[in-house]
């Protein structure tokens, strides 16, 4: 891919506003949630903290991969309208796979330094938890004696058809490729859950969170923290945990990325525009960079997309 040029820009690209969800664990706290109305929640709480108002947005963009709800085909756009963008405001759903998010930002760069924007409503979301169980051929009828076979559609789209490679899988290949033991993939793993755990002691997350209030049979319950992450993790409990995916392999459920169900939005502007309303960026975008891989060796897509930024 050719790659873009930073000194090329004759505009800043400004991020102003950034907002998450918790990230709900696996039928867990967001299971009747869709990602639309996830995506709902952090692109409320992003223009809210932005200082843009609904109606200076150029554009809403925004990620996402599974489509696991009926109105997902209509992604961005209800995401839009339901957090109080105006109906003429175009949305763009994208998907990049794992990079949706991201490629949600880049797109709303490109929109701003194309002159089509000043100000972008743009994030990612999914919710993983609601991924149907699918039967093919219905429509059609089924013969006497042949049911059908249900599929589970999240694990189908977790095996890459085209290799026929599951996501876990490319992890081994690269782990047998570049020598990485179980021990370093533990390892990492624990690091994540300290580090995780370490931010959430000290209030790390407490500017980009936006708690979600749930009714239960109990009354109402509020989520503000992350439900897959297990701080208490050890180097001892996690060697105790079998390879999933391949004798002798290093991924197991205690370092393997998690099923989750969450979203985050940002609000990215012109900084000149963001400038002349007296907005402060949070950061500012200078490169970005995409890259083909391989698909059974899927993980290792960011080593060349940095060398492209």
């Amino acid at each position: 891919m050719k790659k873009s040029n930073k000194l090329s820009w004759d505009k800043e690209i400004w991020i102003v506003a950034a907002k998450r969800t918790p990230f709900g664990a696996m039928s867990g706290a967001f299971k009747r949630i869709s990602a639309i109305d996830l995506g709902v929640y952090a692109a409320k709480a992003a223009l809210e903290q932005s200082g843009v108002e609904p109606s200076e947005i150029d554009h809403v963009i925004f990620g996402n991969v599974q489509q696991t709800s009926a109105d997902a085909i209509y992604g961005a756009r209800h995401i839009g309208l339901k957090s109080g963008i105006p109906i003429e405001t175009p949305a763009l759903t994208v998907n990049r796979l794992c990079g949706s998010g991201f490629q949600s930002v880049v797109n709303a760069a490109q929109e701003i330094l194309l002159g089509d924007a000043n100000a972008v409503l743009c994030g990612g979301t999914e919710n993983m938890s609601q991924a149907p169980h699918s039967v093919w051929g219905l429509r059609d009828g089924a013969r006497f004696g042949k049911p059908p076979e249900m599929v589970d559609t999240l694990w189908a789209s977790l095996t890459d058809s085209y290799c026929n490679t599951p996501m876990a899988v490319t992890a081994e290949n690269l782990a047998e490729k570049y020598g990485i033991t179980r021990e370093d993939c533990d390892a990492f793993a624990l690091k994540s859950q300290q580090r995780w755990a370490a931010a959430q002691e000290s209030g790390g997350f407490a500017d980009e969170m936006v708690s979600i209030e749930l009714e239960t049979r109990k009354g109402p319950k509020v989520i503000n923290k992350d439900e897959h992450p297990r701080p208490q993790s050890t180097m001892e409990t996690l060697a105790k945990l079998p390879p999933v995916f391949k004798k002798d392999g290093v991924v197991t459920a205690g370092n393997a990325s998690g099923i989750c169900d969450g979203a985050a939005a940002l609000v990215v502007c012109d900084g000149e525009w963001a400038k002349g309303r007296g907005l402060t960026p949070l950061a500012k975008l200078v490169q970005w960079g995409i890259a083909g891989v391989e698909p059974t060796l899927m993980g290792i897509g960011p080593a060349p997309a940095i060398r492209n930024a």
